[in-house]
């Protein structure tokens, strides 16, 4: 069962365009089925089968899978489509279906329509394509085809993409001595070396390989995980070609690591190459370095604004996005290749909001449902993960698949008398229930991480680890926060598959978990919450989760937000994504930006200074002594930055609307690309003699909400026209909308 919005279009008026285009659809299916004669500007565009763009090589597992595409400027609004799928090119370019003709079909749908034809049968490859009617009943072109192939399916229904190896060359390249030589590829990547090398006799040479310099030299002893490997190369005069021959890391390629495929080589991050014993010449153009990844658009979203280091931030996270994608399913890093729950939503966010791509995610969370890990949050993560992939795709399959097992991933059965869950309560049978298949295994809360120095034995900067000196008792006030989002989550879920009593049951829920956070865990005469009931110590975990998710009352909000700001970045790059999060909940957008603009050793900043161009597992070596320098977590600017700084989220499944919410806080100017599933939201701000102007493009078939920051302006102007002083949001149709606000 899927379930989406529609606009309410007349029903009388999608009948009318439906027998105005039957006349023309009985007639041979007029128009050419040539690729080459389609009109780009008008056609629909953007064409994807199960959330894949260019599902060619890609195997289709859903035996029903669902199409997509974009809507080109000549359309607003759809009223009606028609696909056909057709079992040869042959066929399709003759526009017949033969294994399906929706005929004209009217509504809004653009997203996730299902295939409903003949049963597709796996190993055979099929072609589809689309046009579309507009509001106006005018007709489109049908889309250039797509060819996409059908595989058997294994148990899970997400179709994996396709991997993409980039060929990298040399940003710097220089002659050390005689023999040895220093290249540098600009950015670290998971990659191998391919090189031109000639050699008059047999003869060995010597390739380092790194992530980190110290005095212009690659670090040959590096701290923590941080990469580094020598490796002998046998040349010989038979030989011109090269691909640099990896030793595979013992930890990170065990049974527990997520294995790559077959056809990859070993892989490594590294940015540097140093050659030594070359008898023969050598330049920058005898060097590539083989990036490997998974698909991705770099043109799918975009962002600057009038402050460079806010910029170069934005352009560390999001290359840390496309740079971890490399194992085809949202992992921890280079370290283990694991994946984990809260790893995996931080990174999902920033990869929705970096890129139209959402099928890594989707197989990261049917990953998660028979593999799950030991912190009681991380299990509650999952459900953000299914509600984040909803929200974002308009689509329910997982949902409906997975929903009896998720309800366990929400914890309630840890519900103890006071209204609360306790990972206390967890039995061998509630870990069974969560996939768990060891009988020894038990949930241990996490709130943050690494843990105190007491509890690792690491000699960390701060004695606290990453916890702001958080108090554990068996009811957590963090983890109960996470609790109440499940349950809001749950309540939703269970509408759409139309469990009206579940979902009233979880509403209800939450709305007694809530009240006992505020009830049992917050101080009123300190006016903030507490760590859990048996404390007295307030951290900044607890607050800004209860921040972040909605739980503060609103006359407790300016004193919680102002203990929340007293700890400045006392969190982990983790806790970063809650931290920012409550910040804007709170109106603190200055205080936000400061953070992420920040230069001290708690910041992204300091990642770009000391080296990296992907995210640390940590702020700084010295608060994590083995951290990696590949760990995605570390990104949450790239989602921060669209979902809350220019406040693009989608108000109902699949971006059907958009609300924009913009806090630019200090900023003074700012244009940004955002990828949705409809197209691309295209916007620009600029603040001049304190006149706010937005100019807003808004994809085909979407619509969106504009709200203020702050206070309300005394005058508003919309595409020219004075719409005086409003009150709340203001409605933006599809196509270009030009704001000012005064």
């Amino acid at each position: 069962m899927k379930y989406y919005y529609h606009s309410p279009f007349v029903a009388l008026f999608n009948l009318m365009i439906f027998f105005f285009a039957f006349s023309f659809t009985n007639c041979g299916n007029a128009g050419s089925g040539d690729n080459s004669n389609i009109n780009e500007s008008i056609a629909p565009q953007g064409l994807s089968v199960e959330f894949i763009r260019q599902p060619e090589g890609v195997f289709i597992i859903d035996s029903k899978p669902e199409f997509t595409w974009e809507l080109s400027g000549s359309v607003a609004t759809q009223t009606a489509y028609q696909i056909l799928v057709a079992s040869s090119e042959d066929l399709i370019d003759k526009n017949v279906g033969d294994i399906w003709d929706s005929g004209i079909a009217p509504g809004k749908q653009s997203i996730n329509v299902e295939f409903n034809g003949t049963p597709l049968e796996a190993g055979n490859s099929y072609f589809w394509k689309v046009r579309v009617w507009g509001e106006n009943g005018q007709e489109t072109p049908f889309s250039k085809s797509q060819r996409f192939k059908v595989g058997e399916n294994k148990g899970v229904i997400t179709s994996a993409n396709h991997f993409q190896v980039e060929r990298i060359k040399p940003t710097g390249f220089k002659k050390l001595s005689d023999d040895s030589y220093f290249i540098d590829f600009g950015k670290d990547a998971f990659a191998t070396l391919a090189f031109h090398y000639e050699t008059k006799k047999i003869d060995t040479i010597l390739v380092h390989i790194g992530e980190q310099l110290t005095d212009n030299r690659i670090n040959r002893d590096p701290q923590g995980t941080i990469r580094y490997q020598k490796i002998k190369v046998p040349v010989d005069p038979t030989t011109t070609k090269y691909t640099l021959q990896i030793e595979p890391d013992k930890r990170n390629t065990g049974s527990k690591a997520i294995q790559l495929p077959d056809s990859f080589p070993v892989l490594m991050p590294f940015r540097y190459v140093e050659i030594e014993g070359a008898k023969e010449n050598l330049d920058a153009n005898d060097f590539i370095q083989l990036f490997y990844h998974s698909y991705w658009e770099d043109d799918a979203s975009f962002f600057t604004s009038s402050d460079s280091t806010l910029n170069a931030v934005w352009d560390l996270c999001k290359y840390s996005i496309k740079a971890t994608t490399f194992a085809g399913l949202y992992v921890d890093g280079d370290r283990e290749r694991i994946p984990y729950e809260a790893d995996a939503y931080l990174n999902q966010l920033s990869h929705y909001t970096t890129d139209r791509e959402y099928a890594i995610a989707r197989k990261t969370i049917e990953y998660f449902m028979e593999h799950p890990t030991w912190p009681t949050e991380w299990q509650l993560h999952v459900a953000l993960m299914f509600h984040a992939d909803y929200m974002y795709t308009g689509n329910t399959e997982l949902i409906a698949e997975y929903y009896d097992e998720l309800k366990y991933k929400t914890l309630m059965d840890l519900l103890g008398d006071d209204g609360l869950i306790s990972s206390e309560n967890a039995t061998p049978e509630i870990m069974k229930k969560l996939g768990f298949k060891n009988p020894d295994d038990k949930l241990r809360d996490i709130v943050d991480w690494p843990p105190a120095q007491k509890d690792t034995g690491w000699q960390l900067a701060t004695a606290e680890g990453e916890r702001d000196g958080f108090v554990f008792k068996p009811v957590n006030t963090v983890v109960n926060c996470f609790y109440y989002k499940n349950l809001l989550i749950m309540a939703e879920f269970a509408e759409i598959l139309n469990k009206t009593e579940e979902a009233a049951e979880f509403l209800q829920l939450a709305l007694q978990v809530k009240k006992s956070i505020n009830d049992m865990l917050f101080d009123e005469e300190l006016g903030v919450y507490v760590d859990g009931i048996g404390t007295n110590h307030a951290s900044l975990h607890s607050n800004m989760m209860a921040m972040a998710f909605n739980i503060v009352p609103e006359e407790h909000m300016p004193s919680v937000a102002n203990f929340i700001k007293s700890r400045g970045m006392a969190c982990s790059v983790y806790g970063s994504q809650y931290l920012l999060e409550a910040l804007y909940n709170a109106n603190e957008s200055d205080y936000a930006l400061e953070l992420m603009t920040a230069t001290h050793d708690r910041s992204w900043y300091n990642m770009i200074h000391i080296g990296s161009t992907i995210t640390l597992e940590a702020w700084d070596m010295k608060y994590k002594p083995n951290a990696d320098w590949n760990h995605a977590w570390g990104a949450t600017p790239a989602n921060i930055i669209p979902r809350y700084l220019w406040g693009f989220q989608p108000k109902t499944p699949g971006y059907n609307i958009a609300v924009i919410r913009p806090k630019m806080g200090t900023l003074t100017s700012s244009t940004i690309v955002v990828p949705t599933i409809r197209g691309k939201i295209k916007a620009h701000f600029t603040v001049h003699d304190d006149v706010k102007s937005y100019e807003i493009e808004i994809p085909a078939n979407m619509s969106g909400e504009f709200y203020f920051e702050g206070t309300t302006p005394p005058k508003v102007v919309l595409n020219g026209e004075d719409l005086g002083h409003l009150e709340g949001a203001i409605l933006l149709q599809s196509g270009k909308n030009i704001l000012k606000l005064f």
